[in-house]
């Protein structure tokens, strides 16, 4: 599959990815991609995202790639049953341990747990080695369960502009071998 045929969603997580961000820089990039907006960023509803990003989902008129990061993660896996239109993958980062009682804050706790079906489409998850948010072994588990690829990222922080993943040309290379073998 080619970016031009597909309608890419990119599904930030909590309080958003800013400018310097991989997922704005993706999404300032790829002509097809779109940021699946919420109305609050720092106060997360699990209801609430996940019924923006169904609406997204289902009013594309291409198949859908979605690339989630950290919050991005459990909204997509709690939105998967409710999709009417076609998702062709899924490209998920930093998955952060929702079922953790030392998450903070604590209202996160709200996206857990994680559903354990598997995925209906394809997905690759990238894990960090030493993500503050969730550990490698709860990554590893719940990639499994979904039959997701798991690439692991090293000591990578969260993967995000903080730790150093601003460009993030790695992740760049993943996406782009993911998305090309997408049908």
């Amino acid at each position: 599959m080619k970016v031009s045929e597909a309608d890419i969603l990119i599904v930030p997580g909590y309080t958003n990815s800013g400018p310097d961000h991989w997922q704005s820089r993706w999404e300032t990039k790829l002509s097809t991609a779109r940021r699946v907006e919420q109305a609050e960023w720092t106060k997360p509803v699990r209801e609430d995202w996940v019924a923006r990003l169904v609406a997204e989902v289902n009013a594309s008129t291409r198949p859908v790639v979605l690339v989630a990061h950290s919050l991005g993660v459990p909204t997509v896996i709690h939105a998967v049953p409710q999709f009417k239109q076609r998702v062709a993958g899924a490209f998920l980062v930093a998955p952060p341990d929702v079922a953790n009682a030392e998450i903070r804050p604590k209202h996160l706790m709200t996206f857990g747990p994680y559903p354990r079906d598997p995925l209906p489409f394809p997905s690759v998850m990238v894990a960090s080695r030493n993500d503050p948010f969730g550990a490698y072994d709860h990554a590893e588990d719940v990639a499994n369960s979904w039959g997701s690829l798991l690439v692991d990222a090293g000591e990578s922080g969260h993967i995000n502009a903080d730790s150093g993943h601003g460009p993030w040309p790695e992740g760049t290379m993943v996406f782009a071998q993911f998305i090309g073998k997408l049908k």
